[in-house]
């Protein structure tokens, strides 16, 4: 095994410069860190200009105009697209588009808080014109306004052409003129088994000439319906009289020491949406992500701008007997096998001492072994051969191996 070394042949060419990597590096860098960010919040940066009926729309079913007119008023409205933040004393205007929408958040916890209720009336298509407007194509059937709230709460309702005419204010502020055509509530279903106790009374706030209710308080606490939306949607917003009193009606039913209005759209589908990057971009993982930023940081450095001179790495493998030996003996020893060398190692030095002590060609093992044994010394050959073979242990091989060096080294001298 080798390392192959590669070598610069040449200058680099302008392309592959220092400052073009760079450049395509951050390039890259921002972009990525863009597409997570846009990922993370563009469901919630949505406009909501898409023709409904929410406080974002600025069609003529939308609620828009008159969020500007309480900001523009100093009424301090919000737009809240989380239900987490329904706890607030300021009045909740919710505007459900269909009968399916769960309201469940809006109710629960708000039973001493003013909350209004808007429902849904007209049927839109979208405006091709004019991107985010809506043209209203018809009346919603009945069952969409009526089951907002059921089954808790199940109103009996009508729709019809009123032919315009001022309404009736109990209380309220007055002044409003009739939509055309009119969504009144007439009562609630007698036989709804599944009606909440607190909520089976009605008290009228706004009525038509024939006692249709359009504005109500359901229950004793502060929870109101408006049966028809025109009184605050943008239709009727055309008019500065009507909007005055929309206004109006707003602080009247803000009756609680509230600095503004909340308009909810978590219901219309603007609410804040869960996502796991998110978690990346808010406390308290903000933390975690800079420093992972700031070590990726630090390691672009480090790759960039070399500290020190460079270091090549070692051979695997060196050059030379010795190298070649020691990786042998390393091997030996990785597989455990250093006692069973013993006998190898005696019959290498009878080999040699056979050479170079002039034993007679002749002699094979047992004779041989018995001249060496004649030869002169401290201990006899044959001993140490024996020692060398019953070695059972590295320390004992290695002490049976220096003993038979020695016993040649002695005969040499």
């Amino acid at each position: 095994m080798s390392d192959i070394s590669l070598t610069q042949s040449g200058k680099d060419g302008g392309l592959f410069r220092f400052g073009t990597i760079a450049l395509m590096l951050a390039i890259g860098l921002i972009g990525f860190a863009g597409m997570l960010l846009l990922g993370a919040y563009a469901p919630d940066l949505r406009s909501g200009k898409n023709g409904g009926a929410h406080a974002l729309s600025n069609a003529v079913t939308g609620f828009s105009g008159i969020v500007e007119l309480a900001q523009a008023t100093g009424r301090h409205p919000r737009i809240l697209r989380s239900s987490h933040d329904f706890d607030t004393e300021d009045l909740l205007v919710v505007t459900p588009e269909d009968g399916a929408t769960n309201i469940s958040a809006a109710l629960m916890g708000r039973s001493s808080k003013p909350t209004l209720f808007v429902l849904p009336k007209w049927q839109t298509s979208a405006d091709e014109k004019h991107p985010g407007w809506a043209r209203y194509s018809g009346l919603v059937p009945l069952f969409e306004p009526i089951g907002v709230l059921s089954p808790g709460i199940r109103f009996t309702m009508r729709q019809y052409r009123s032919g315009g005419g001022s309404l009736i204010s109990h209380d309220a502020p007055d002044g409003f003129w009739a939509p055309r055509p009119i969504q009144v509530i007439t009562g609630l279903e007698q036989n709804n088994k599944q009606q909440q106790d607190q909520w089976r009374t009605l008290t009228p706030i706004i009525t038509d000439r024939k006692g249709g209710m359009i504005l109500v308080r359901v229950g004793e606490g502060p929870l109101y319906v408006l049966a028809d939306p025109d009184l605050l949607n943008n239709r009727g917003m055309k008019d500065e009289g009507q909007a005055a009193r929309a206004l109006a009606l707003l602080d009247w039913l803000n009756s609680t020491d509230a600095d503004g209005i909340a308009f909810d759209v978590s219901m219309n589908g603007f609410g804040h949406s869960k996502s796991p990057l998110k978690l990346l971009f808010e406390p308290p993982f903000l933390a975690m992500t800079l420093a992972i930023l700031a070590a990726l940081l630090l390691v672009g450095i480090r790759a960039f701008g070399r500290f020190g001179p460079e270091v090549m790495p070692d051979r695997t493998i060196a050059f030379g007997k010795a190298a070649l030996v020691d990786n042998s003996a390393l091997l030996i020893r990785k597989a455990g096998r250093e006692a069973r060398l013993g006998g190898r190692y005696a019959a290498a030095i009878r080999e040699h001492a056979a050479r170079i002590f002039g034993a007679p060609p002749r002699l094979r093992d047992a004779a041989l072994d018995a001249y060496l044994d004649s030869l002169k010394g401290r201990e006899r050959f044959t001993d140490l051969v024996r020692a060398a073979e019953t070695s059972t242990h590295r320390n004992s091989l290695l002490e049976a191996a220096q003993a038979l060096h020695d016993w040649q080294g002695e005969k040499r001298r």
